[in-house]
């Protein structure tokens, strides 16, 4: 039996090979993104540890204690800190280090690296006069408060060298700093894109507000002393709470834990596409093997016949099974590292800069790619085995392939409906319900995979009516047309399996579109909708706007309104219902309601003077306020009052917390920041304006200035990127459903052989035996992309109704044009996917072909 079944293998080499690709580029997909994420992980853990190889013990400033100070009392570490620990037995060397945001612009005046990879920090040079985390590639190091050194990629960004003086933004103003030297790190961040300027320490020390302290300070502990040892004598020489203390080994395997934790997101959606397109595998799989089962009846029978036992004819068909799968997953493993390399190549720098490394295949990620090849299609291949084995021994004489009978396909229908129904009614439950927990969201997922499965197992019977609709068409092309609608009519069960793989693509790919769609247009109405400022300011990497900003944009020409966006925190409330540290948003009071439109729900915006806030819905409901309540408060001095609610709002994404008078918080704060500016001109929002803006707050790098169509624009371009990523992802799952169609198309010519040779005997020419298969191939292809194309859009309706519940303004939004796209590509690859078979029925010899069995 081992033999026959090897032979079986052998004897179909094109069968043998559509299989196989089937497999293979599920696994190929696994075990791509297993290696992708295991290399990128290794190289962002090697890049971050060498930063911490030179640290046994690091101090950074205490951490908040909470009320009366909801922010540490001094959030810094000073100089004698530092000439403490310096002085400590087993300390062989202590650095100091002042940590900040800093913007580079390019020569065009646009930021280098974005956001918060924008990093400032000191040159802090050791007894030999160099700081060994920054050897110097070029020039010198900075001494003077006018110069910096720059990091060797963000230098070769801006195209900048040695003696080029270059515009910069550390403390806010933009400044012009001579660039004396440029170095090589180790440092993480800057690997993985991001840009580093140094300043000598007394100039950082100042840029960064840390009036001669230290963000940091790292220390080196010398022969002989461990890291716990040296930890704990500094934690003895130091006043209590004063510092926080780590060791070396400690902040590393934090970083390590941290990089493996937001790998893990990227990880997990990788692997849900692999999923998916193993999940579209098996039913290539499972179609193969049921057709290979019933084109064999006659010699399943033979064997049963000679004495072959039911048991001995399934293990024949799995052992085909498992030889497939284990070339697959061989050449799965191999594809995956080749598709790592390539992922590697294609995100990096388009959606992030990764660290140099080797690639990492581990041996769990080979064991994974060869378990899934091989259990995979075992586990297709056993019900089309076990129909197979229950082949009578009296079908030998007689060459009628086995069919399903009527009341097995009752059967189906009816568990069909019950999962389906189950599934439509957990999502409607699910979207009616929603109150914002875990449990309607399991719904919502369970639900639909019920649907999906459903919806499959109830594919033959809703083949007749849908395929039935194409009937006119078909007319069109004659008897090949006839014929076409006949033959995807007289196998449902195998009209179904092909047309399903193609259903499951098709369903994700217009789902993910609709609800990307209808979320940018909800985004994008909020913009207008919440917003009544013709201009928001703001600063990169969410640091704050630079202290003379407020009062530049004020003195313009043309600004009939302008209220500043001021973080403060606070205690709200008393004893254990108090609520700390909750953020407050503190607005020019009087300004405030020409500049925004909260969508108020209890009481009015009307004036927020003196002890008036607002606050939004969500916290109020939390804490049982209500318009008028009283609100018990100890700002972040320690100082007490008592706040009133003058109304309850809408939060969303742009407008949420607590918003009071600066005024009221002010007194209170002892470093005053502004995060946002809005602003309203007279005239509106115009390109002069944006231009005037931009020239008034000295052509910062770091400094966004935003209209109402730029927030509609950044968050076009994010959703696009988004769904661009998901249609090459998904692109997997629609070629092994291509595979699948040519794969059903392939053997179906096969099985009707004999068929074929008699419509050419009596007249049909190999034109029309062409467009007969190419039509069959189309018609099936259509089907499951109507089907893909109705349980997205429901889909996309459904998880639409959970993302509404915190997004307003959401609204369904249906891509007509996208979704004629996916028919139109259903289409194709009904057609693609008919050239072979066609050319292969074609090419039959009519008198070989009526002899056939």
């Amino acid at each position: 039996m081992f033999r026959t079944a090897l032979r079986n293998v052998l004897a179909h080499k094109a069968r043998l090979l559509m299989t196989v690709l089937a497999v293979m580029l599920g696994v190929a997909f696994v075990s791509g993104t297993l290696v992708f994420t295991s290399t990128i992980s290794d190289a962002f853990r090697t890049s971050s540890q060498k930063s911490f190889d030179n640290v046994d013990v690091a101090l950074s400033p205490p951490s908040p204690d909470g009320p009366p100070g909801t922010r540490a009392k001094d959030s810094r570490l000073d100089g004698k800190t530092l000439e403490t620990v310096s002085r400590l037995p087993g300390t062989a060397s202590v650095t100091g280090t002042a940590n900040g945001f800093t913007g580079i612009a390019d020569k065009n005046g646009k930021l280098i690296a974005q956001g918060a990879n924008s990093r400032g920090s000191n040159y802090f040079p050791g007894k030999d006069g160099k700081d060994a985390r920054y050897p110097m590639k070029q020039g010198a190091a900075p001494t003077r408060a006018d110069q910096f050194a720059l990091d060797a990629g963000t230098a070769a960004k801006g195209g900048y060298h040695v003696g080029d003086t270059v515009r910069i933004s550390a403390d806010g103003p933009v400044r012009q700093q001579k660039l004396t030297g440029i170095f090589t790190t180790d440092d993480g961040q800057v690997a993985a894109g991001g840009s580093l300027a140094l300043f000598d320490t007394g100039t950082a020390q100042k840029l960064f507000g840390l009036s001669g302290g230290y963000s940091e300070i790292n220390v080196k502990a010398a022969a002989g002393t461990s890291q716990a040892a040296l930890e704990q004598a500094i934690g003895k020489a130091l006043p209590k709470d004063s510092a926080t203390i780590i060791t070396g080994k400690e902040l590393a395997d934090a970083e390590a834990k941290s990089i493996d934790s937001k790998m893990q997101g990227m990880k997990n959606a990788l692997l849900a596409f692999a999923a998916v397109a193993l999940f579209v595998g098996i039913f290539l799989i499972a179609n193969t093997f049921t057709m290979l089962v019933a084109q064999r009846t006659k010699e399943l029978a033979l064997m049963r016949a000679v004495g072959a036992s039911r048991r001995q004819v399934t293990r024949s068909v799995l052992i085909e099974a498992f030889v497939v799968g284990a070339i697959a997953g061989v050449s799965g493993l191999v594809a995956g590292i080749g598709i790592a390399a390539v992922l590697r190549q294609v995100l990096n720098g388009f959606v992030a800069k990764f660290p140099e490394g080797p690639l990492v295949v581990s041996p769990s990620t080979a064991v994974a790619a060869l378990g899934i090849g091989t259990v995979i299609t075992v586990l297709a291949a056993w019900l089309p085995a076990r129909r197979g084995a229950k082949v009578p021994p009296v079908a030998a004489m007689n060459s009628v392939h086995a069919v399903a009978t009527t009341k097995s396909l009752l059967v189906r229908n009816i568990l069909g409906a019950l999962v389906a129904g189950i599934g439509t009614a957990s999502v409607v439950v699910a979207t009616s319900v929603y109150e914002g927990d875990d449990t309607s969201k399991i719904m919502l997922g369970g639900g639909g995979m019920l649907l999906l499965v459903g919806v499959f197992i109830l594919t033959p019977l809703l083949s007749r009516p849908l395929i039935a609709l194409a009937t006119p068409v078909l007319r069109a092309f004659g008897i090949s047309g006839l014929l076409a609608r006949q033959n995807a009519l007289r196998n449902p069960r195998r009209t179904a399996a092909t047309a399903s793989a193609l259903m499951i693509g098709l369903t994700l790919i217009t789902g993910m579109t609709v609800i990307a769609g209808s979320t940018q247009k909800g985004i994008d109405k909020l913009a207008v909708d919440a917003l009544k400022a013709d201009y928001t300011i703001s600063m990169e990497g969410n640091t704050q706007l630079p202290v003379t900003a407020e009062k530049k944009v004020r003195d313009m020409a043309g600004v009939t309104a302008l209220t500043p966006m001021r973080e403060g925190m606070a205690t709200i409330g008393t004893g254990h219902a108090a609520r700390w540290p909750t953020r407050l948003t503190g607005v020019d009071g009087a300004q405030f309601g020409a500049l925004v439109r909260p969508d108020i729900s209890e009481g009015s915006l009307g004036s927020l003077r003196g002890d008036r806030v607002l606050v939004d819905k969500e916290t109020a409901a939390a804490n049982g306020w209500r318009a008028g309540s009283r609100l018990p408060v100890t700002f972040e001095d320690g100082k007490k009052d008592t706040l009133t609610v003058s109304g309850v709002y809408q939060g969303d994404q742009m407008l949420n917390g607590v918003f009071l008078d600066n005024r009221t918080l002010a007194p209170h704060q002892k470093d005053i920041r502004d995060r946002q500016l809005l602003v309203k001109m007279a005239g509106g929002a115009t390109d002069a304006h944006k231009d005037q803006l931009i020239e008034a707050l000295g052509k910062n790098p770091a400094v966004t200035v935003a209209d109402k169509k730029d927030v509609s624009n950044a968050i076009a371009s994010t959703f696009t990127l988004l769904l661009n990523m998901l249609y090459g992802l998904l692109a997997m799952a629609v070629i092994v459903a291509v595979l699948g169609v040519i794969n059903t198309l392939a053997m179906s010519v096969f099985e009707r052989s004999q068929e074929i040779g008699m419509l050419r005997a009596i007249g049909l020419d190999r034109r029309g035996v062409k467009r007969m298969v190419r039509l069959e191939s189309l018609v099936i292809s259509l089907f499951g992309g109507v089907l893909g194309v109705g349980l997205g859009v429901f889909m996309g309706w459904a998880v639409g109704q959970l993302i509404g519940a915190h997004l307003p303004t959401y609204e369904l939004v249906l891509p007509w044009a996208r979704m004629g796209l996916f028919l139109g590509l259903a289409a194709l690859v009904g057609v693609l996917a008919a050239l072979w078979p066609a050319l292969r029925a074609a090419r039959l010899n009519m008198l070989a072909a009526i002899k056939a069995e």
